[in-house]
């Protein structure tokens, strides 16, 4: 198939060595020269240019910019399209994306990766980020059959899970496992930069280790990707966030309170559930 991939940054660029090495022809539009001329060099698209047309051949069109530019960047795109091109998206929250271009375009799908890097750009690229992956679809009740059908054939063939949900669900879901902890992993550094003795900052900073790496990764990553999750999906972000601040407030009070039994059974709880979230 002509395939085009609109954004090539780490997902786009990701996806179209994928896509590529699964024999389509993979059609690359970005804002940038450089970055177009990177992405031929390295191999993940066959063709690319700053200029919208050229996805005037593409079945299947994947916009994988950032939130912000996604609906803006498809009405642009759509007067370069074929009727029958199928269009779906990314990006990390969905109900408004959904809602926004369902009604311009009949062969639209949503859709979410779960796979990523903390580093950004064509760059970052990498073969097979999406195997054993989740993928979630937000189809609706207007979403053509024909265009999921597509869609998922595509995916399948990325070698990721492949889950179905509402928009809303999806972004509910998300607030909790992907976008509270950017938020967290970011608090927890500025936490930690909060200390005023400059020797004991220097020494945890050298003291930091892979419990301080794991839980503060995504709080080291792309801040526009951050600022974007908590702009499009504010008001479940808000919750989740909301809640969260509940169960660190229950957690210092039974500390001020010395209350360590209900402390240990508090987390041998969370240590039972975890294996639920991550395998």
């Amino acid at each position: 198939m002509n395939i085009g991939i609109l954004g090539l940054g780490l997902i786009g660029g990701s996806l179209g060595f994928d896509l590529r090495s699964l024999g389509h022809h993979i059609l690359g539009v970005s804002r940038r020269e450089s970055t177009c001329q990177k992405a031929v060099a390295l191999g993940s698209v066959d063709q690319a240019s700053v200029d919208l047309s050229l996805l005037a051949a593409a079945e299947v069109v994947f916009i994988c910019t950032p939130l912000a530019l996604i609906v803006p960047q498809f009405k642009e795109m759509i007067a370069h399209l074929s009727a029958s091109c199928v269009v779906t998206d990314v990006g990390s929250a969905k109900a408004q994306i959904v809602k926004a271009i369902s009604p311009l375009w009949d062969n639209f799908i949503g859709g979410h990766p779960m796979a990523g890097r903390t580093d950004s750009g064509i760059e970052a690229a990498q073969r097979d980020l999406f195997v054993d992956k989740p993928y979630v679809l937000t189809p609706i009740t207007t979403t053509k059959t024909s265009a999921i059908t597509v869609v998922e054939e595509i995916v399948r063939s990325l070698d990721a899970k492949i889950y179905y949900c509402q928009p809303e669900q999806h972004d509910r879901a998300v607030s909790w496992i992907s976008h509270l902890p950017v938020m967290v992993s970011s608090s927890l550094i500025a936490a930690c930069l909060s200390e005023t003795d400059p020797d004991v900052l220097e020494l945890a900073q050298k003291l930091a280790s892979s419990g301080f790496r794991d839980t503060s990764r995504v709080g080291g990553g792309n801040p526009e990707l951050g600022v974007m999750m908590a702009r499009y999906n504010r008001q479940a972000l808000l919750r989740s966030l909301q809640q969260y601040r509940q169960n660190l407030d229950e957690l210092t009070n039974l500390i001020e309170q010395e209350n360590w039994a209900v402390l240990e059974q508090k987390l041998k709880s969370t240590g039972k559930a975890r294996p639920d979230f991550v395998d």
